[in-house]
């Protein structure tokens, strides 16, 4: 069971990834924990925007707090390490 952060932090990520594609005018696919992120119809700049508007709305960046090189293939892996580095 998620905790009390996860659902927030979820759905914080689909809000962003939603208003980042119509921004960028890409197309998405169902948003799926299993969504592989590679065939989300993203690329690297709206990961990007992601990644910054996240740790504006967050108040993190998992991705440069940890020490690890760590890069999520799914969009639950995505979640996922956004929810562990709280």
């Amino acid at each position: 069971m998620a905790g009390p952060f996860a659902m927030s932090t979820r759905l914080t990520i689909l809000s962003l990834i939603k208003d980042i594609a119509a921004e960028q005018k890409k197309t998405l696919p169902p948003l799926t924990d299993d969504l592989v992120l590679l065939e989300s119809g993203l690329d690297s700049l709206c990961f990007a925007i992601l990644v910054a508007r996240l740790e504006d709305s967050l108040g993190y960046d998992p991705f440069t707090a940890s020490d690890d090189v760590y890069f999520p293939v799914t969009l639950g892996d995505f979640i996922a390490f956004y929810d562990g580095a709280r």
